[in-house]
């Protein structure tokens, strides 16, 4: 089972989109244990959005359209009102 995710830093008002088997796991790396990358820059990160599939690739592609215009409108619309 994979999981696309969406995190949102309210302190910058960023968003990450990713994927992976494990979402909660890979929270806390984005908020603690990692030591480089893009969200390190952008701590505390918090999931305002999930989805599960059964295959990676299923989970490839939607984390693809996600990150477009689109789907980045759809992640901000859900932001709104969970705010």
């Amino acid at each position: 089972m994979f999981e696309v995710y969406a995190l949102y830093s309210e302190a910058y008002d960023k968003i990450y989109i990713g994927y992976s088997s494990d979402a909660d796991t890979r929270l806390k790396y984005h908020n603690e244990i990692a030591k480089k990358g893009y969200t390190i820059k952008f701590r505390p990160w918090k999931i305002v959005h999930r989805e599960q599939f059964e295959t990676k690739s299923e989970a490839m592609h939607r984390e693809q359209q996600l990150k477009s215009y689109q789907g980045r409108q759809f992640i901000r619309s859900i932001i709104k009102l969970k705010i």
